[in-house]
């Protein structure tokens, strides 16, 4: 509930020391009913949203929640109150509403920056004799941040920062510090204006936030213009005006360089507090029929504070600042109703990095319905028109508003540091809403990245809470992986998902194990981890020990298993390998043949596109051969076999179903492979008779039996 208004309020005493604004115009209203219907069709879709998936308060259910500070309560909050005068005559205006709020301030700065009516100002100021007021000049202008630099010098638990424009009810202390005291809005800045930046066209492009005629333009709310008020509490991309926030979070204003310290810093507040400490901007909701719970008692003063905006080289400002915040990230309205989908976000942290990515970008780019942006760290580390240049892109890809190569802007931001922390929480905290904001399949960054890179990106897929996924490849094999662009969308996501190991069969034929060695040491593995073992049966040579022994892997764990017992060929291929997850692959091979550069690839890439993809469903896939079979081997006449010729009509190097699993070369999967262990484990009882399993011998058949009748069934 709301407190009453005292009986008595304190007005002015000193009133031949106050000036008032004289305000001789109406309040202007818009006849165009086209751009009156656009905007409010666009404020009820923008509510709508909020109702679902925010649950927006009135002011009565605001104030019903239970809320930390409470007036007439024994925990009551300290406000500081800052209002920042220039040429407007609202002082006395406004010191009168603060002084007969029904929640009392603890203490109030007025301020004066490079003002030119700083004598009248003190002379209001020291009208008043309260020694809760103070005056602070300077004949330096601090302009717009000026009133924030000096809110981090509160003590309170919150500050009210107001313009000249704002002259608000009597009652509005008391309604922000129950409302900033609930659990749901004690991270956030609250206030009585704000707007909500532009949305995205049919064309793809972002129009100008005071673009006429555009309904794509945003909103101003409220907004008498158009008939918008606000009775519900909403979710705004910035505040404008007045900002009721913990000192605590003043704090996150100046993490980052502004664009300019000309003009928005409303914006940058808002984008930092969201980008910083997950704070977002609310605007409260008035009771229509009480004045004295208005943020803005007089909005024409708020509405002419408006159209100054109106200057053309301030306006292109302010467009440049609200493209480049949200281009780095920062999730607006348009982003939270609207997310993208895209399947792959390049990040590069040098030209050098961009020269890598570039055929892959173009890759995406040349399929129809591939979506695919690039990232660049910008500043001069690498330069956004530099790494255009490189694309062959034109140098206005870096300024118009439409979404293909963001530029971060690192170390412009923070300035230059020999610390790793001004680039690396900014990197982190950008990329963590971008990755929100376009939800990528894949982000692809070069696998030899700074650490410092490395981790920020980790961190910011860690903290997306989407389902991208981080694939850092190695510089040289990027132009080899072309393929990824052909994968579908619904694919990416598991590409680090599976896990597969090398696991080889050898005995006593050193010379061939080199070759086969050398031919996988020359494979691309696209930067993942691949574990390698040796299998060798109990009579093996000290040649073949040695090899194994010496053999230096890079791409993962090495491990080498000898048998104590003689096992024969059967076995050791059946024990070479056991799966560990469902996830674990295994590919087996013996010690006389040779694998080709592009083994890993063509293992990844079907895994991808006939196992992990969603839109397939293939349950009795149960392997993956590494070369085309030319005899088939569980009969006992042979018989050839040439797929090339059989396919031709389709394409000679199609893949296809095949029933026979292949020994020589091929990767087994988890489920089927748990099952062939368990047909190999009761096959090989102790007691031949005994045995339930009936099979045919080697000469029957005229091939070598491994279990591929099993797997083949």
């Amino acid at each position: 509930m709301l407190s009453s208004i005292q009986e008595n309020p304190a007005p002015g005493s000193y009133s031949e020391e106050c000036q008032h604004e004289q305000i001789d115009f109406l309040q202007k209203t818009s006849n165009d009913k086209v751009m009156v219907r656009l905007k409010r069709e666009l404020y009820g879709e923008v509510l709508e949203f909020q109702k679902r998936n925010l649950r927006p308060e009135t002011l009565v259910e605001l104030m019903s929640m239970k809320s930390k500070w409470t007036r007439g309560g024994t925990n009551v909050p300290k406000i500081t109150v800052i209002l920042n005068h220039f040429k407007r005559k609202t002082l006395c205006a406004q010191l009168d509403s603060m002084l007969n709020q029904t929640l009392p301030f603890h203490l109030l700065w007025v301020l004066s920056f490079g003002s030119p009516n700083e004598a009248s100002l003190r002379r209001i100021v020291d009208s008043y004799n309260n020694s809760r007021i103070s005056f602070i000049s300077s004949s330096y202008d601090f302009k717009y941040y000026g009133r924030f630099q000096l809110a981090l010098q509160s003590e309170a638990d919150f500050v009210y920062i107001l313009d000249d424009d704002m002259i608000p009810g009597w009652k509005m202390l008391e309604i922000l510090s129950h409302v900033g005291g609930t659990d749901k809005y004690n991270n956030a800045v609250l206030g009585s204006i704000g707007r909500i930046l532009p949305f995205r066209k049919n064309d793809f492009s972002f129009p100008s936030f005071r673009s006429p005629h555009s309904k794509e333009a945003g909103l101003y709310l409220p907004d008498p213009v158009y008939n918008i008020t606000v009775d519900r509490i909403v979710q705004v991309d910035f505040l404008s005006s007045s900002w009721f926030l913990s000192a605590e979070l003043v704090k996150a204003l100046f993490v980052e360089n502004p664009l300019t310290f000309k003009t928005g810093e409303d914006l940058h507040l808002s984008y930092q507090l969201q980008k910083y400490r997950d704070a977002w901007s609310y605007i409260l909701p008035p009771d229509p029929h009480d004045k004295e719970t208005w943020g803005d008692s007089e909005h024409r003063l708020a509405f002419v504070s408006e159209t100054t905006v109106i200057y053309k080289d301030i306006v292109q400002l302010r467009d440049d600042q609200w493209w480049r915040v949200l281009s780095s990230g920062y999730v607006t309205q348009w982003a939270k109703m609207y997310p993208q989908k895209i399947d792959a976000l390049f990040y590069a942290h040098s030209l050098e990095e961009v020269k890598v990515f570039s055929p892959l970008l173009k890759k995406f780019g040349s399929i129809v319905g591939r979506k695919a942006y690039i990232v660049v760290s910008g500043g001069t580390l690498c330069p956004c028109e530099a790494a255009a240049a490189i694309l062959n892109w034109p140098e206005g890809v870096c300024k118009e508003r439409r979404f293909k190569i963001i530029d971060l802007g690192i170390g412009a931001n923070s300035g230059i540091s020999n610390s790793e922390v001004p680039n690396m929480q900014p990197l982190h905290c950008s990329m963590k809403g971008i990755l929100r904001i376009h939800n990528p399949g894949l982000l692809i960054a070069a696998a030899d990245i700074d650490s410092t890179v490395k981790n920020s990106l980790k961190m910011a897929i860690e903290g997306s809470k989407n389902n991208s996924t981080l694939v850092l490849l190695p510089r040289s094999e990027v132009s080899k992986v072309l393929w990824i662009a052909d994968l579908r969308p619904t694919a990416l996501p598991y590409w680090n998902r599976m896990r597969i190991s090398v696991n080889i069969i050898t005995q006593n034929r050193a010379s061939s194990l080199q070759r086969l060695l050398h031919s996988l040491q020359n494979a691309f593995y696209l930067g993942d981890e691949v574990p390698l073992s040796f299998n060798i049966d109990n009579k093996v040579d000290e040649k073949t020990l040695k090899v194994a022994a010496s053999f230096e892997w890079p791409h993962g764990p090495k491990s080498i298993r000898r048998r104590i017992v003689q096992g024969g060929l059967i076995r050791a291929a059946s024990e070479s390998w056991y799966p560990s997850s469902d996830n674990d692959f295994g590919l087996l091979l013996e010690d006389d043949i040779e694998v080709s550069p592009y083994y890993y690839s063509w293992v990844k890439y079907v895994l991808l596109t006939y196992h992990y993809d969603p839109q397939v469903s293939l349950p009795e896939l149960s392997s993956i051969s590494l070369y085309t079979p030319r005899l088939i081997e569980v009969v006992k006449e042979r018989p050839k076999w040439n797929a090339t010729e059989f396919f031709k009509s389709i394409h000679p190097n199609t893949p296809y179903l095949h029933q026979l699993p292949c020994s020589w070369g091929a990767v087994f999967f988890p489920k089927h492979w748990r099952e062939f262990y368990a047909y190999m484990s009761s096959r090989f009882t102790k007691d031949a008779k005994k045995n339930p399993f009936k099979y045919q011998s080697r000469e029957q058949t005229g091939g070598r039996l491994i279990g591929r009748s099993f797997l083949s069934t």
